[in-house]
Formats: C-alpha cells, sequence, structure tokens
C-alpha cells in the first residue's frame, strides 16, 4: 500500500525571476546520483532523518538542497558532503510499506553551502546560489552545436534512450540549459557528474561533455563494429572466445593494453620474482606469452596454465639449511639413537666434509657439492630412516621421505611429458615443491625394491638424480627445464644390495647397519619406545612402569628379529592393557615385572632351543643371512635304504643351494673313509637333504660346510654340537671358502643362545665388525678346510648305536 500525495504546481520555479532562495535549506546528501538545474530525477528516501526532513519540506514551501555524498558513511555529516549542489524541488511523493519514500524531483538551480546550521534533527545549510557565467563567443556556440549533433548520434546508437529526448534537446538554444540536460542525460558515474556540476564556465562544462559524448560513442561504435565482423552461428565455447576478443579489443583501442587477465598478471608477478635460470626464465616468457593469446576454453591453455603454476611453485633460490654444526649433528644423533656407534662417525665424517668444503669455498659452479650418496642398508627396525630425520634436524633441512618400493614406471621419477592428458611431474620435483626449499633432506626409501618394466627401468632414471656430477641439471620431462639439485641431501635406504642395479649401486657409499643384540633392544625400549608408547595410550609416567627384567624377557620370548618394530608392538600392546586397567578404576598404577609378561602378552611361540633340536645326528646348525636380519637354520641329512642311489633335496632350496648341497654329497662320498664312515655308508643309500620351513625360499653358497657336518654325522652316527653354529662356502677339494654378511650372523646366533660359531678364517678380518660387548660373549673358530670343520663340530665319541638311526 503506498499513499500518494499531490504533485506540485506546474511550472518551473526556475523559470520565475522572482524566485528568492531561502538563505537556509535542509540538505539532502544522496548516493550515487547527482541532480542538475532543470532536470527531473526520482530519488529514494529510506533513513529516519531523511524520512523526517522531506515531511518538513512538504509541510512548507518543498524545497531541498541536494548534494552528493563523498562515501557511503550513514548518517551523512557534514565533512562528508560535497559544498556545490542545486535547490530541488519536490514535484512528488509516494509512501511505501516499509515506511520509505520514493520522490520525483526536479533541479531549480545551482547553489553553493556556506556553512552548516544544525545536524539534528537533520542537515540544515545556509546556502546561496552559484550562477554558471556564459560566454557568449563563436566558441561557446561551435560548442552548443557539436553537442548537439553528438548528442543526436549518441541516442541513435544508444537502445535504451529515447528519442523524444534528442529532440526536446535540438530546442534548447540556451548554453547553461543544454549543459545541464545532456549531463543528466548521459551514463556516467557520480563522481564524473559530481566533477561537471561543479565547473563554474558553461563553456568549461560544453567541452568536457563533448569529450565524454564521444568517448561512448567511440566504445559504442567499436562494439557495434565488432559484432558485425563477428556475427556468426556460434557455439558456447565460439560465444565465449567472441566476447573476450571484444573486450581485448575494447582495451586496445582504449590504450590499456597492459590489462591482463588476473591469472595471467598474478603468474607473471610471481615468475618475476623468482631467481630462474636463463633457460627456464626463457621458457616461462614464452610460455606465458602463448597463454595470452589462447582463449580460455582451448584446452592447451589448461595444460600451459598448469605448467606455469608448477614453475612458479618450484623452490628455485629458497634455501633452508643452516650450516652445518658437526657437534650439534653429534648431539642430534645421540639423543634419537641408541648404540649405531660407526654408522653416526661416517655420517659426522660426511657432514664435516660438505661443511670444510663450503666454508672454503670448494663447492662453486655446476655440480658443486660432489659429496657421495650415503645408503643405509640393514634389516627393517633398525633405524634407517629415522637417522634421515635426524640428520635433517641436525642441518636445518627439511626432510621429505619418497618411497619407492613397486615403482616399475620411469616416469614415476622424470615425470610425463606435457603433452599427454594428465602429465605431472615426477616424484622428485613433487617432492621440492612440498618442501619448499631446493635444499631438503632426500630420503629414497627402498631403492632396492626398484623394478623394471615395458615402461622403463626407474633405476636408469635414478642415476641422474643420485650422480653429484650430473644432477646440477637435472631435467623432468614435464618441466623441460634443468633443476639444480646438487643442494639436496640425498639418503638412500634398502635392505639388501643385491637387487639393486650395479650402476646405481657405484654411485652411492653403502652403510652397514646391523641388528641390535639384545641389551641395546632393551635400552631402546626403556629410552623410546615405553615414553612413546606411554603417551600415545595416554599414560601418565607415573601410571605405568616397566622394568628391565620385563623388557628383556619381551626381547627373548616375545620377538627374534633384528630390529626394534617387533617390540614395539609389544610394547604398544602392554600399554593398552594397563590403559584399560587404569581407566576401569582396577589399577591406580601398572607395575610390569617380568614374571608378568604373560599375562599381558600370552605365552611365547618360540621354537625349541638347538639342544633339543639337534637330539640325534644327521642334524646341524647353520646361519643364514636375510634382507630383514641374520638368522638360524637347521640342515637335515638322512641315508634311506634305496637301489636308486640319488640325491634327494627339499625345502624349497634355490639353484645355488642345490649346487652346495651336490658338492657337500660328493666330498663325503669321495672322503668317506678319512671322516669315519663306513666304506660302504653310501651303496644302495639314497641321500636325502632337508632344510625346514620349507615353505619359505632358501639359497645361497654359505650353507655348504652345514650340509658337509650333517652329512657326515649321519654317516658316522655321530652328534653335532649343539652350541656350536657354522657358516661357510665349500669346494670339492675340502676347503672353506668366505661369506658374508658375518655380522647379521652373529647377531642371530646370540639371539638362539648360540655361543660358538664355526666360521672361515678368512672372515676373521670381518669379527672387527661385530660390537665389542657381542665379541666378548662370542667365540670364533676359524677354520680353512671342512677337517677342521669336522673336528670342531662333531662330537669324538660315537653316539649309542640306537641313537645313529638317520634323523627324519
Amino acid at each position: 500500500m503506498t499513499k500518494e500525495e499531490p504533485p506540485a504546481e506546474s511550472g518551473s520555479r526556475s523559470e520565475n525571476p522572482e524566485f528568492r532562495l531561502p538563505d537556509v535549506l535542509p540538505v539532502l546528501a544522496i548516493r550515487d546520483a547527482i541532480v542538475f538545474p532543470l532536470a527531473v530525477s526520482p530519488l529514494g528516501v529510506g533513513q529516519e532523518r531523511s524520512i523526517r526532513l522531506v515531511d518538513e519540506a512538504m509541510k512548507g514551501d518543498r524545497l531541498i538542497a541536494l548534494v552528493g555524498q563523498k562515501n557511503d558513511a550513514r548518517p551523512a555529516r557534514p565533512d562528508d558532503c560535497h559544498r556545490i549542489g542545486v535547490v530541488a524541488s519536490i514535484l512528488q511523493l509516494k509512501r511505501d510499506s516499509d515506511g520509505s519514500m520514493r520522490l520525483i524531483v526536479q533541479g531549480i538551480a545551482r547553489i553553493r553551502i556556506l556553512e552548516f546550521t544544525s545536524e539534528q534533527p537533520f542537515l540544515k545549510a545556509r546556502v546561496e546560489l552559484a550562477p554558471e557565467p556564459v560566454d557568449p563567443s563563436i566558441e561557446t556556440e561551435a560548442l552548443v552545436r557539436s553537442l548537439k549533433d553528438l548528442f543526436r548520434h549518441w541516442v541513435e546508437v544508444t537502445p535504451d534512450v529515447p528519442d523524444m529526448i534528442s529532440q526536446a534537446v535540438e530546442t534548447l538554444d540556451d548554453a547553461r540549459q543544454l549543459a545541464n540536460v545532456v549531463a543528466a542525460t548521459l551514463q556516467i558515474d557520480a563522481g564524473v557528474r559530481q566533477e561537471i556540476l561543479e565547473m563554474d564556465s558553461v563553456r568549461t562544462k560544453l567541452e568536457r561533455l563533448v569529450q565524454l559524448v564521444q568517448h561512448d560513442i567511440a566504445v559504442r561504435d567499436l562494439g557495434a563494429k565488432i559484432t558485425s565482423q563477428t556475427q556468426e552461428q556460434m557455439s558456447k565455447a565460439q560465444r565465449d572466445y567472441f566476447l573476450r576478443e571484444q573486450v581485448r579489443t575494447i582495451q586496445k583501442e582504449l590504450g590499456d593494453e597492459d590489462a591482463d587477465a588476473p591469472v595471467v598478471r598474478a603468474l607473471r608477478e610471481k615468475l618475476a620474482g623468482l631467481k630462474l635460470p636463463q633457460e627456464a626464465r626463457k621458457e616461462a616468457d614464452r610460455e606465458l606469452a602463448r597463454l595470452e593469446r589462447l582463449p580460455a576454453a582451448s584446452a592447451e591453455h589448461g595444460t600451459i596454465r598448469n605448467f606455469l603454476e608448477w614453475l612458479a611453485e618450484l623452490p628455485w633460490d629458497r634455501l633452508t639449511a643452516t650450516g652445518i654444526d658437526v657437534a650439534r649433528a653429534r648431539t642430534v644423533l645421540d639423543e634419537d639413537h641408541h648404540g649405531l656407534e660407526k654408522v653416526k662417525e661416517r655420517i659426522l665424517e660426511h657432514l664435516a666434509v660438505r661443511k670444510l668444503r663450503r666454508d672454503r669455498g670448494l663447492d662453486v659452479g655446476e655440480g658443486r657439492d660432489r659429496a657421495p650418496i650415503l645408503c643405509f642398508v640393514g634389516p627393517p627396525g633398525v633405524g634407517k630412516t629415522s637417522l634421515g630425520q635426524s640428520i635433517a634436524r641436525a642441518t636445518g633441512r627439511e626432510f621429505m621421505r619418497i618411497s619407492l618400493g613397486g615403482v616399475h614406471d620411469e616416469s614415476e621419477i622424470r615425470g610425463h611429458r606435457r603433452t599427454y592428458v594428465g602429465a605431472m611431474p615426477g616424484r622428485i620435483v613433487q617432492a621440492l615443491r612440498r618442501a619448499g626449499a631446493s635444499d631438503p633432506v632426500f630420503m629414497l626409501d627402498e631403492i632396492d625394491k626398484v623394478s623394471a618394466s615395458f615402461q622403463g627401468d626407474p633405476a636408469a632414471a635414478l642415476l641422474e638424480v643420485l650422480d653429484p656430477a650430473q644432477n646440477a641439471s637435472f631435467t623432468d620431462n614435464y618441466l623441460g627445464v634443468p633443476f639444480d639439485l646438487s643442494r639436496v641431501l640425498f639418503i638412500c635406504t634398502a635392505n639388501t644390495t643385491s637387487t639393486i642395479a650395479q650402476p646405481l649401486l657405484d654411485r652411492m657409499e653403502i652403510i652397514q647397519l646391523a641388528g641390535y643384540m639384545e641389551e641395546e633392544k632393551v635400552e631402546i625400549a626403556r629410552k623410546y619406545l615405553v615414553p612413546r608408547q606411554r603417551a600415545a595410550a595416554g599414560l601418565a609416567e607415573a601410571e605405568l612402569e616397566i622394568d628391565d627384567e620385563a623388557l628383556r624377557r619381551m626381547v627373548a620370548e616375545h620377538t627374534r628379529e633384528a630390529g626394534v618394530r617387533g617390540l614395539d608392538r609389544v610394547v604398544a600392546t602392554i600399554c593398552r592393557k594397563a590403559a584399560l586397567r587404569v581407566a576401569s578404576g582396577a589399577e591406580m598404577k601398572v607395575v610390569v615385572h617380568a614374571a608378568d609378561v604373560p599375562s599381558f602378552l600370552g605365552p611365547s611361540h618360540q621354537p625349541p632351543s638347538t639342544a633339543e633340536r639337534i637330539d640325534r645326528p644327521g642334524v646341524a646348525t647353520g646361519l643364514a643371512w636375510t634382507p630383514v636380519g641374520g638368522d638360524i637354520l637347521f640342515v637335515e641329512a638322512s641315508l634311506v635304504p634305496s637301489r636308486e642311489g640319488r640325491v634327494i633335496l627339499t625345502g624349497s632350496l634355490g639353484d645355488v643351494m642345490r649346487e652346495s648341497a651336490q658338492a657337500a654329497v660328493s666330498y663325503v662320498r669321495s672322503h668317506a673313509a678319512e671322516i669315519g664312515a663306513d666304506a660302504n655308508a653310501f651303496d644302495d643309500r639314497d641321500v636325502h637333504i632337508h632344510v625346514p620351513s620349507g615353505s619359505i625360499p632358501k639359497d645361497g653358497p654359505s650353507a655348504g660346510v652345514t650340509m658337509v657336518t650333517a652329512l657326515a654325522s649321519a654317516a658316522t652316527g655321530r652328534l653335532v654340537r649343539s652350541d656350536l653354529a657354522m657358516t661357510g662356502e665349500i669346494t670339492l677339494r675340502g676347503k672353506v671358502l668366505p661369506i658374508g654378511g658375518l655380522k647379521e650372523k652373529a647377531l642371530a646366533a646370540h639371539r638362539a643362545g648360540i655361543r660358538t660359531l664355526l666360521i672361515p678364517k678368512w672372515n676373521m678380518i670381518d669379527v672387527d665388525e661385530i660390537p665389542p660387548q657381542l665379541r666378548k660373549e662370542l667365540t670364533f673358530v676359524p677354520v680353512e678346510t671342512l677337517d677342521e670343520v669336522l673336528a670342531a663340530a662333531l662330537i669324538a665319541a660315537p653316539a649309542p648305536r640306537e641313537a645313529a638311526a638317520p634323523a627324519v
């Protein structure tokens, strides 16, 4: 519902020469609209004090002062108002149901505000007329004619302006009236309208209006020209392209050729702030130029944009390393890892060399960092990955782990070419972006599990990454420009070196990490595992206590591993059960002693001791190396009556181990008399050699000594010492050859409770690699021939006859 008040009297007061301006007028500040003299304009009024102002004016002569407002302040203050405005008469008023008003006003004359007399209940000001002098010159007359002609053309090219306005303007001869009517009709913003209103000279107003009309006509004519040139049947993508071309053409005609799209401009600014190599800068500039020319709907537009975003986000020149402090690095390594003294020493040597080379300016130019790549090799759970994290913490670098296990596609390392759909950079470049620095520590985990396929060999791609002489210009297929990787500290991890490609292995320095002794595991559990798992279970330090004997029993009975990962799981189990007791209120503090371990973990499932398994002739204890650490294995030999004289091998043996078994059988047969066996012991007999745990594949030459001993025991009926384990490769001449992995094998024997090791004489040099504490507890018997082996391994007195039955 609206209430309409009667219109004002017809006729314009400005035409009345006797019109007198009151000294004080109510002031209505208006935003985004400027009213000119003689112009009729609609206004909306919604503020309470503005409504009150209109009500007061309607009671009197309906005159109000209209001035432009400088900002959006509500309510307007005197400082927010322009000083030049118009005095206007309210012609019509409508009230809306929400209390607001809609006015139709007509400007009468230009006024100047001298001073504001009051602000409440609404603005009032003392005003005076601000006349606009007209210069009756030829120039003014020419401007009037020119403006009329231009205005007529403008109405023709502006579809939303009625033709009657052009006819009305044609009848105006007064320059002042012409300027006001044209200014009120033109589609210009409030700032330009206020500028025209404040011009005192009518001639100046006419010049400005001619300029504005010409500019608007030029823009509209250009739009019509573009429309006529590109008008055709268009799909949505073509229509978008057409609109963009319109904008670009308009910008070019206006001289605004540097007005880039926001995305392109942001990319340009970001790339400009980077210290890109010359080749990368050239490629970036070329692709930026192409991006500006391509429409956004083009498929190539997205490809180029993604490429430039990758260039902009890579850390070309950002370094985070705080320098190498060898003393601090030693402290960090000792804090994070127990034992591993030789490994820590080698890491510190590596860091010290890098520090001296950089401090003395030896690392300059391409490939400046030519230090070898470290590769930690050892069984799972011995701390290979955490060593890399400690190095990163000690040097102030970012740490990034890249898992290479199961990678079989070369593009995973080098990336895909941009021509492929969904192409991305390789893992190296992706990790660099995540690290946000060009000198992080990269941990290439499980490098021994990289495999080749029809998609290429990732190991071959890693050659450039890990070669200090080449990685200063590593080129990813996606980027297509070199990136300097020489500042990256690469560290690799592996369980074994046997599956690493030889060219790749040549570029790395191998650091062996063997398993832990029992005491070391107890110490690691007390210092690291128990506090971490206790916190993970939500327990306070005073709520759970596990003594050393309990830890020792957990190590001995519930974990048989080289590392401590299984021990960590066992400790987590105890912490969870303790948390259950504390949370249920059964106990305030849980103390775990050695006798309490079965109640938490259940009975142990350890295999029987060697003494229990070697209870008859034909069984010997050997030592084996596996990628997950050393282990012991039992070799069983039996002579089975048969006319065929076969050699039967069971236990999932590999080709090399089968050949060792054949060599062992040949040696024992040919030296039967020398070892004390019956000369006819092998007549009409099958020789059966079995290595238990047949579901586990086994291979390698180092079980030859154990097979000879088991065969000799079966042939002579003499028992093999149960407290002795052996390893060594054999020849048909009875020589014992050296083997590898002695440290891991010694740890496995110690875990199994064996204290005497029979090893090749040539491996005594490797005994120094075994921890001193372990050496004190073990006895190493060096042997050079199989005669020495049998003399040390077989019990001298023959076993009772019934005990000499072949092992089954």
